[in-house]
């Protein structure tokens, strides 16, 4: 879920704290956060695994604009964000991606 947003006071970015809880993944091995954001490349944004069996990451957005994305866990499952600032209706599938607003 996306818990945080830290707007820098030397350049117009966003650091966005994200974090999928244990309970919304069970004993998943691996999360990974994919969207607009890194061209949706299912490897290129690992999320850290934490000790109590959630997975969280922090990324860098440029301010100003709107991403879609979604959670691939462990590679075969996806999943939207819970606390996302907006849903919108996925090009490539029934289900919605999830949208943060920096």
């Amino acid at each position: 879920m996306l818990t945080q947003k830290k707007y820098l006071k030397s350049k117009a970015v966003c650091k966005a704290k994200f974090l999928m809880p244990k309970q919304a993944i069970g004993d998943a091995q691996s999360v990974n956060i994919v969207g607009d954001f890194n061209h949706w490349d299912i490897n290129a944004s690992p999320m850290k695994k934490l000790k109590n069996g959630g997975f969280t990451i922090a990324l860098d957005l440029p301010a100003g604009k709107e991403y879609q994305f979604r959670y691939l866990i462990d590679g075969t499952k996806w999943e939207n964000d819970w606390a996302a600032d907006k849903y919108v209706p996925s090009p490539f599938s029934d289900a919605d991606n999830s949208v943060i607003m920096v």
